[in-house]
């Protein structure tokens, strides 16, 4: 029996150690992947479960390999030991996921611009500083894959105008990994954006207003993580350029029944997506 497509592939991932990104380390970790999970938290959050050591020892648990760096991926120091982290457990990097992500939606009037700083900061600056760490050993790979977890490109004034600062950081992800897919297209590394149809079951969610509600209707996290495990097994030389839609990539790998997932009858529509 052939090995899984990212059996002894190395992912560096950020903000891994709990929710979406949690579910891409799993995922990948199934597989027989390695890990390097970079995220903030080293002890437990009272309102939100998992630090970077819970999520290593799951990924372990379901097969992988991983290390936990404990770092901010707004830090250009920390982006840099996480990918030499890669390079010295595991002796390479093959995979960067860009997954750490701040969100705001208040309006322009009102939102503080302590938040506005964040978003951009962790959502763009981030984005950026990990995936250019990770860039010299991602040329050395054979089948080298950035993946950023941002929407497409919707010009719509629905959206344009319902949280504009969130948008234009999140919107930055998406063309800064539409420009890399160019730019790195004669390394062939294959840059492609991810994003959720339905709202996900992650603690962010159920901390929000009538969280129980949104919650019973949000899919689990491991529709984003077997949609991530099933862009980084394609090839990716013909694999780049591309704004996914978890379900979408599901259903065109032969997934027939999105219902072990959860979310219902009517799952809530994520933002961004018409």
């Amino acid at each position: 029996m052939p090995a899984p497509p990212l059996a002894g592939r190395t992912m560096v991932i950020s903000g891994g150690s709990r929710g979406i990104g949690l579910a891409i380390a799993l995922a990948a970790g199934a597989q027989g992947a390695n890990v390097v999970v970079l995220a903030k938290t080293a002890e437990p959050h009272p309102k939100l479960p998992g630090t970077v050591h819970t999520a290593v020892a799951e990924i372990e648990a379901a097969g992988g390999k991983a290390v936990a760096v404990v770092g901010d991926v707004r830090r250009e120091e920390d982006t840099a030991r996480a990918a030499a982290t890669a390079v010295e457990h595991f002796g390479g990097i093959d995979i960067c996921v860009n997954n750490a992500s701040a969100i705001t939606t208040e309006p322009t009037g009102t939102l503080p611009l302590k938040r506005f700083d964040l978003m951009q900061e962790i959502n763009v600056r981030g984005t950026f500083l990990l995936t250019q760490a990770c860039l010299p050993r991602l040329r050395d790979s054979d089948r080298a894959h950035v993946l950023t977890i941002s929407p497409p490109l919707n010009l719509s004034p629905r959206w344009l105008g319902a949280h504009p600062a969130y948008t234009q950081s999140k919107y930055a992800m998406t063309l800064l990994s539409l420009g890399w897919a160019t730019e790195f297209a004669e390394d062939e590394i294959g840059v492609n954006c991810l994003w959720p149809q339905t709202y996900i079951a992650t603690s962010a969610v159920a901390n929000m207003k009538d969280g129980d509600d949104l919650l019973s209707r949000a899919r689990d996290p491991r529709v984003m993580g077997d949609a991530a495990a099933e862009i980084l097994s394609r090839p990716a030389k013909y694999t780049t350029g591309n704004c996914y839609i978890d379900a979408e990539v599901l259903i065109e790998s032969g997934v027939r029944d999105l219902s072990k997932y959860g979310g219902g009858d009517r799952p809530i529509p994520d933002l961004f997506l018409d």
